[in-house]
């Protein structure tokens, strides 16, 4: 089954009660048992829900992995993963990833015992000199928020599996349907579904996809004892959403290559940050594990003043200032003041996230316009 087959087929079936080609939603806390114990497979929504069991399917199908779970956000998601493991556990992260990645890892999780270390990781060797005993897990954004660095998913994938290390891959930015990091050797793949498979900026979800059954058990366990889990109100925009993932996309590509080519070419900005560009760090990589290279971009303006940043972000239409990304409306945003806000300033600077950076959520809208919209601020710089 091609990809865009699978975005509308997979795991969901019509209705056996009605015929209804749409996924009811069901809405419903409990399920009556004929017997204590005898039952039709759901017996409270917090464990399983039917929608959510259509789209933790269907969103399994689109990794090509066995198992879906589904959480009430990204970083339940996160959070689920983490308590995988022990006090004393470390784990290797990437040095530029979301904020809210980086607060969850030190704010919340140093305080239980378990160590970070915050590397780049764009040349895989340099993670084997953090390897020690204690290491349980690599975690990895690849393209990253918002330095859109590019990371070998195939070759970490090598590094953990011969030291016995889960690796996990934040593939938000990139989607299933550009890049598939199970099939590269990831053992787990997390989706914030809010921002792209979900699309249309209505819905707070996170997602969990695996390969391995005992893996799989354990985030299953994780999932219903801690209770991060969504509605099913949520699990069928989701469903719906997922349905044109597939166009969506091409259209996020087609128009973020024009963008980031109108940006290059600018002459008041001064670096743009895109994967698809030739002398872009990686990009050999990005071409060999990603399909195209995906809407989002980053760019800085000439002089690298805070000021022009805000000016330019004032004074955008069709790049609405928001939280967020992925939706079929343009975003722009101001990492170093919003997504990014919890990482302190020095370390955001190591990784080169200046307070001039801005960040672009290309959406679908027609590229004229979008580039029109950028051409009247930067000309307010």
């Amino acid at each position: 089954m091609k990809f865009g087959t699978k975005a509308i087929h997979a795991g969901v079936e019509p209705d056996p009660s009605t015929g209804a080609i749409m996924t009811p939603i069901f809405q419903t806390s409990t399920y009556v048992q004929r017997s204590p114990g005898d039952h039709k497979g759901y017996e409270y929504s917090r464990t399983h829900n039917p929608t959510r069991t259509a789209l933790q399917n269907n969103l399994a199908a689109l990794e090509n992995g066995k198992h879906g779970l589904c959480f009430s956000s990204g970083l339940g998601a996160i959070d689920a993963i983490i308590k995988l493991l022990n006090p004393g556990d470390e784990v290797i992260s990437t040095n530029d990833l979301y904020g809210g990645s980086y607060r969850i890892f030190t704010k919340v999780f140093e305080r239980y015992g378990i160590k970070f270390h915050f590397i780049s990781m764009e040349q895989p060797s340099e993670i084997e000199k953090y390897i020690n005993e204690n290491t349980k897990l690599i975690w990895a954004e690849t393209p990253t928020n918002p330095m859109m660095n590019i990371i070998d998913i195939e070759e970490i994938g090598n590094v953990a599996k011969k030291h016995g290390i889960i690796f996990a891959v934040d593939n938000t930015f990139a989607t299933p349907f550009l890049q598939n990091p199970l099939d590269l050797g990831a053992d787990i793949v997390m989706h914030s579904v809010t921002k792209y498979l979900g699309g249309h900026s209505d819905v707070v979800m996170g997602a969990i996809v695996v390969n391995d059954d005992e893996l799989a058990s354990k985030l299953a366990f994780i999932q219903n004892a801690c209770g991060a889990t969504p509605g099913p109100q949520d699990c069928f925009l989701v469903l719906r959403g997922i349905k044109t993932l597939h166009i969506r996309m091409e259209r996020h590509c087609q128009n973020g290559r024009e963008i980031a080519h109108f940006l290059k070419s600018h002459q008041k900005v001064d670096k743009v940050y895109w994967p698809g560009f030739e002398n872009h760090p990686n990009h050999e990589v990005a071409k060999k594990q990603m399909r195209d290279f995906g809407g989002m971009i980053s760019f800085s303006i000439k002089g690298n003043k805070i000021e022009d940043a805000k000016t330019v972000l004032e004074n955008l239409h069709y790049f609405s200032l928001a939280e967020s990304l992925g939706g079929v409306e343009s975003l722009c945003g101001h990492p170093a003041t919003m997504t990014h806000a919890s990482i302190p300033k020095e370390e955001r600077e190591k990784v080169g996230l200046l307070d001039s950076l801005i960040r672009l959520s290309v959406g679908i809208e027609d590229v004229e316009d979008l580039k029109s919209d950028l051409e009247a601020a930067l000309a307010k710089v």
